[in-house]
């Protein structure tokens, strides 16, 4: 790692405040993101005591076996993200590397089955506006349901796109040495990122493919 990496920034007295002040930059910035999701999540409570049939039936319509395999690749990915942010702690580059491309992978992974799971729902009509053909019982509220399930998981597969962007790069800074135990924020603060973005998917699946459908 080259002398200007080694040094703090010039506002700062310190490479731990700087570390510091990074990592709480971050989680300022996820704070925000909370926000963002926020009117969705209150659409969805909003939806589920007004038209608590409709989102049952709705959810009933969600393919589970993919949602839960999609949990189990985000959660492992969770996983892949701690050892890369371990790996950059003990300045172990060729691990750090190894355990991010591997993230970057998993995450490519979800967004393919998340595409193939939006694939089945087109063919099924079951896309608002564009291709619903849903015609049983409360149909509107259907139709509401799937239309906060598109935007929530829409949503959430944009912030993961931009997450897997970031740890590319990161693998890419990580191979030519721009990480070690000295000078890991930058892992760090994308580690939480990433974290962030796995716990999202966390309400999501039991909010779109498990409490509803149980509770028809």
């Amino acid at each position: 790692m080259s002398e200007a990496l080694r040094r703090p920034a010039e506002q700062f007295d310190t490479r731990s405040q700087q570390h510091e002040a990074s990592l709480f930059g971050t989680w300022a910035f996820l704070a925000t993101e909370l926000m963002f999701f926020g009117p969705l999540f209150l659409a969805y409570i909003y939806g589920r005591f007004h038209e608590g049939h409709a989102f049952a039936l709705g959810s009933q319509h969600t393919h589970l076996w993919l949602g839960s395999l999609n949990t189990a690749i985000l959660l492992t990915s969770s996983l892949a993200m701690a050892l890369s942010v371990r790996a950059a702690e003990a300045g172990e580059r060729r691990a750090l590397t190894r355990w991010l491309l591997v993230t970057a992978l998993l995450g490519v992974v979800f967004l393919l089955v998340k595409g193939l799971e939006y694939r089945e729902e087109w063919n099924e009509g079951l896309v608002p506006v564009l291709q619903f053909a849903y015609e049983g019982p409360d149909e509107a509220g259907v139709e509401f349901f799937f239309l906060l399930y598109f935007l929530m998981t829409g949503v959430h597969a944009l912030h993961l796109a931009i997450g897997i962007a970031l740890v590319l790069w990161l693998a890419v800074c990580a191979k030519r040495a721009r990480f070690e135990s000295l000078y890991s924020t930058p892992v760090e603060a994308v580690g939480l990122y990433w974290h962030f973005v796995d716990a999202l998917w966390v309400f999501l699946y039991p909010l779109l493919y498990l409490l509803e459908r149980y509770s028809a």
